[in-house]
């Protein structure tokens, strides 16, 4: 009689699932995400899925909280900063966001933004990010000496600063790009009224 040697049943925890529906997400969009196509990336069958999710639905906020979360963390990380360091820190910003992100992370930024022009639970997430991300540029604005209302314009320029620049292929507009990108900077975090010790 021959022995038949058993393989493990591979065990997945609810984090395994999120990092596969995320990187699903990112490549094939909220409609491409389905347990199915899940089952067969993980190679486990669908069973294995309702041990941790109740439904479809109960993975996908839980793809939204991971992504909420990560987010605000690396948000609040970012535009914190030394007291009089404050500019310094939005230059940083600039330049963090701005430069060549992870290909990942700029698909799921984009899958995350085009699910939530259809989903209301999505789009409150988006907005609740979006929301702290300003906020926080803001507050450093503010902390150079930079009226409530321009600080308002100032950190909203940034974002769409460095978010439309994400999405654009511009290395042959100019033949010195990273000037361009310097002056863009200036011309973002630089303000009349800034206290003496910010724009020194």
């Amino acid at each position: 009689m021959e022995n038949v040697v058993n393989k493990p049943r591979v065990q997945l925890d609810r984090d395994a699932w999120v990092v596969a529906a995320t990187d699903v997400l990112a490549e094939e969009g909220i409609a491409g995400l389905r347990v199915e196509v899940l089952a067969k990336r993980l190679k486990v069958t669908k069973g294995s899925f309702y041990w941790h999710f109740q439904d479809r639905r109960d993975l996908l906020m839980a793809v939204l909280q991971t992504w909420r979360d990560g987010r605000i963390r690396d948000i609040v990380k970012q535009t914190r900063a030394d007291p009089g360091r404050e500019l310094e820190q939005i230059y940083y910003v600039i330049d963090i966001y701005s430069t060549s992100r992870s290909r990942r992370g700029a698909m799921i930024e984009l899958a995350v933004r085009d699910w939530a022009r259809r989903d209301p639970e999505a789009a409150a997430i988006v907005a609740e990010v979006d929301d702290i991300r300003l906020r926080c540029a803001r507050d450093l604005f503010l902390a150079c000496g930079v009226p409530m209302e321009e600080a308002s314009s100032r950190c909203m320029l940034l974002y769409a600063y460095v978010f439309g620049i994400s999405l654009m292929i511009y290395d042959k507009f100019d033949s010195d790009v990273a000037r361009v990108k310097r002056d863009i900077a200036d011309l973002i975090a630089q303000s009349a009224n800034m206290t003496k010790r910010q724009s020194a």
